[in-house]
């Protein structure tokens, strides 16, 4: 097959395979072997020099949709590679035709359609299938989006972090995960479709001044890395209807920490004051992190005090 030349402004990757020969070409790449392979999350030239080399060095490529692997593939000019589809609908079935390719010999790379594969993507499976056989599993790093939002969160860089990914599609279930999330005291990344992304922030919406990164559209032309309360992110993104459109990650900022027991009772005194027993002892669990067994024992004790002062 033909490649057809670049067009103007379009980027060039002939020099690119060229270095990733001469880079990674002299390394080992046994047979029968699984390469899972991170590819770009928007940006062509994210790709590195060893997964170009062994994309060319493949026997075959599975990968979570032919249609787009084989976009990009061109863009690198790599055409002409055979495609095994290989997504969440059928990984179980065809990860055993992959690892009946390699255990005739071949070699098999494996990519999702952006980003490191088997996170929040497809390939888990395949993977598990392959160890399962006894063949080897070779990852080869590269882009993500997790990593991405979290280096432009402006946290601070102690390495403690959850990766929660794409939330429940029902409001009841997504609210619930929120709402767990209010008492995890490190940075939550969230990954989110420009489809779901309102309901999303009304979720977020609950949990007022705690800080929320979005990253909109990463590593592309039109990419916007923001930091604001979570409070404000419905109306953020109602003000400008560009900000839906796009792939989403988002970094929750930690829960502030509560040291001690007098700052948490402080905080559920001040919500009893507003609110009925039970509302005030999750929100007060929610907002400082406390026990809510024992923040429910400290609003009854609070409660018979208020009762026997009154008498």
């Amino acid at each position: 097959m033909t490649t057809p030349a670049p067009t103007i402004g379009a980027p060039s990757f002939h020099l690119a395979l060229d270095a990733a020969r001469a880079a990674a070409g002299a390394q080992h790449y046994p047979v029968g072997a699984l390469y899972v392979v991170a590819t770009p999350i928007g940006n062509l030239a994210d790709i590195t020099l060893r997964a170009l080399h062994v994309l060319q060095l493949a026997d075959a490529i599975a990968c979570e949709d032919t249609r787009h692997t084989q976009q990009l593939l061109r863009s690198y000019r790599l055409d002409g590679k055979p495609l095994i589809a290989l997504h969440e609908h059928n990984e179980a079935e065809a990860a055993q035709g992959v690892v009946a390719r390699l255990q005739s010999g071949q070699r098999i790379a494996y990519v999702s359609d952006a980003g490191t594969p088997a996170v929040s993507d497809p390939g888990a499976r395949l993977v598990a299938a392959c160890a399962a056989a006894g063949l080897r599993v070779l990852p080869l790093p590269g882009a993500s989006s997790v990593t991405t939002a979290l280096s432009a969160s402006g946290l601070a860089g102690d390495g403690h972090f959850v990766f929660a990914g794409f939330l429940p599609n029902k409001t009841g279930e997504r609210q619930s995960a929120v709402d767990a999330l209010a008492q995890e005291p490190r940075a939550v990344v969230l990954l989110e479709a420009p489809h779901r992304i309102a309901a999303l922030a009304d979720a977020l919406a609950r949990l007022g001044d705690r800080p929320v990164t979005v990253g909109r559209e990463l590593t592309k032309q039109f990419e916007q890395i923001t930091t604001l309360p979570c409070a404000d992110l419905p109306a953020w993104l109602a003000a400008d209807a560009q900000r839906q459109r796009g792939e989403f990650a988002l970094v929750l900022h930690p829960a502030p920490a509560f040291d001690d027991a007098d700052d948490s009772e402080r905080v559920l005194g001040l919500l009893l004051a507003e609110l009925p027993l039970k509302p005030a002892v999750k929100l007060a669990a929610e907002i400082t992190g406390s026990p809510r067994n024992a923040l429910y024992d400290a609003a009854l004790r609070s409660k018979a005090q208020n009762a026997g002062s009154s008498d």
